[in-house]
């Protein structure tokens, strides 16, 4: 359950990073990403670790809140879910039509840019 929490954190926070204050971008990323723990955190920035797991706190229901109005996260889970089932669909029955599977692969690469 940590890790899907864990997971789910950092893709919002993939999304939605530029709406961070600097310090909340610069906690995050050392957290989430570093795998720094509040302890080293409170070090770097000399503050309490209760202050760093507030920060933290705080900036994942911001993240919440964000992808409760944006729906960035749901639009890319749904899009990226459809590609991967009108792949499936065209390599089972149109393998032979290389303009749609070329097709499919430009789309497909929209959001890995």
């Amino acid at each position: 359950m940590e890790i899907e929490k864990n997971n789910r954190v950092n893709l919002l926070f993939e999304f939605y990073q530029p709406l961070l204050t600097v310090k909340q971008n610069e906690y995050m990323e050392l957290y989430y990403g570093d795998d720094y723990s509040l302890g080293e955190i409170a070090e770097e920035f000399t503050v309490s670790r209760q202050a760093v797991y507030d920060n933290l706190k705080r900036t994942e229901k911001l993240l919440e809140s964000y992808e409760a109005k944006l729906h960035m996260l749901a639009d890319f889970d749904r899009r990226t879910n459809g590609l991967q089932r009108l792949n499936q669909y065209i390599n089972e029955h149109y393998q032979s039509d290389e303009q749609l599977r070329q097709i499919v692969a430009e789309i497909i690469k929209i959001d890995e840019e």
